[in-house]
């Protein structure tokens, strides 16, 4: 099979070299928005701040200017067409916090500031994180200014629930600044699975020896929930069947919960009965199982013989059903094992196969980073090491140019 770098697959850093304008209105969590400005420059993103004269009340023009590396702007006279200029080089919006006022002006189309004048001269996403007093934010009025702005194509994140500057406690915070990064990266994703109806496995399965005791696996999920977000992200409909993980769900995507391999089979096959269009099968599901299940935990004794039978392969499964969807599965090996995964390929009958050695550093469990070998009949491509969402966009444009 000829072999050839990642290296030039066109999704990869979804946010470099992408223009970032980042509005800052009056509200307490204008603290949280250094971060955000901070964690969109490490996404290499230039980002360019525009602050409200409340919002320097609550953070101070130097701390932004330190975390983008870039001039602040507030002034509408400081520089006269700016408000002009900056939206015309921005690729999205954000407005982090958005207060009460600053979406009535938006929902308006008031024009009495420098942000408010960005907002109307700006022709592309806009991202409005509120941030106010839960019962500002369930207030009737500025329900109607976020629908009116939703009707108009700007996409809302949070607010989330929580405690509240005030010392009360409801619907109110500021969405943190990741899963703010997480909604640019959607927005200045292009929508190429648009269509797909996709099927992703992540984390480990559970065998239970008894009701406290189970063997499982190292899988954190963060791969499979890494290709959800992506997949997602670039416009397809997505399942996320996940066994025990501490990560957070994604928004936007159907999850089911699964404990077990039989339980996760039969999920797969339910939501490959639907329609799927592809299957993922990052999950390391559990080869084993204990023969029996003993109904009571298991007293401490002098010793234990565990008698195992292998478990139902769900791939297998899948592949040898009349509707079947593009099946991508994974291989974690231990040593340079690709061939392996190869033959793992062919054998259950699977369109590609990702193979990764996770005795290699930054490629093992419970990290961000990972290294693959993308296998499939047409060739093998080695990313290098990379962010898991980067290998995610680099499988599924492989599955594009296969699909192509």
């Amino acid at each position: 099979m000829p072999k050839r770098r990642a290296k030039n697959l066109k999704n990869l850093k979804r946010l470099k070299n992408r223009c970032i304008l980042l509005g800052v209105s009056g509200g307490v969590a204008a603290y949280k928005s250094v971060e955000l400005a901070r964690r969109l420059t490490d996404e290499e993103a230039s980002v360019f701040v525009v602050m409200t004269e409340a919002a320097k009340q609550f953070a101070t023009p130097l701390s932004f200017e330190t975390a983008s590396h870039n001039r602040v702007y507030s002034s509408l006279f400081d520089e006269p067409m700016a408000h002009i200029s900056l939206p015309a080089k921005a690729d999205c919006m954000v407005v982090a916090p958005a207060t009460a006022n600053t979406i009535a002006k938006f929902a308006h189309g008031l024009a009495d500031d420098l942000l408010s004048t960005c907002f109307l001269s700006f022709r592309g996403n806009v991202i409005v994180a509120p941030s106010m007093n839960w019962k500002m934010y369930d207030n009737p009025v500025v329900r109607r200014n976020l629908d009116a702005l939703a009707s108009a194509g700007v996409a809302q994140v949070g607010p989330g629930s929580g405690a509240l500057a005030c010392g009360e406690e409801g619907v109110g915070r500021m969405a943190e600044p990741a899963e703010i990064v997480e909604a640019v990266r959607a927005a200045l994703s292009e929508k190429n699975l648009s269509g797909e109806r996709v099927v992703i496995t992540a984390g480990p399965t559970r065998e239970y020896l008894d009701p406290v005791r189970f063997i499982s696996n190292r899988s954190s999920g963060k791969m499979g929930y890494a290709l959800a977000r992506t997949a997602r992200d670039r416009g397809a409909e997505v399942t996320l069947i996940s066994g025990p993980s501490f990560l957070g769900k994604p928004a936007g995507v159907a999850y089911i919960g699964v404990e077990t391999t039989s339980e996760m089979l039969g999920a797969v096959t339910e939501a490959v009965a639907k329609g799927a269009t592809v299957l993922v099968m990052a999950a390391a599901v559990a080869d084993f199982s204990p023969v029996r299940e003993s109904r009571l935990k298991i007293e401490k004794g002098r010793g234990l013989t565990l008698k195992l039978s292998p478990t139902k392969d769900i791939v297998t499964s899948v592949s040898s059903s009349r509707k079947r969807p593009f099946i991508i599965g994974f291989a974690a090996e231990t040593g340079s094992r690709a061939d392996r995964a190869a033959k793992k390929m062919k054998e259950k009958k699977m369109d590609m196969i990702v193979f990764n050695d996770v005795t290699e550093p930054g490629a093992g469990f419970d990290v961000d980073t990972n290294k693959v070998e993308i296998i499939d009949r047409r060739g093998r491509i080695h990313t290098g090491l990379m962010s898991k969402d980067d290998v995610a966009d680099a499988i599924f444009d492989r599955f594009l140019e296969i699909k192509a």
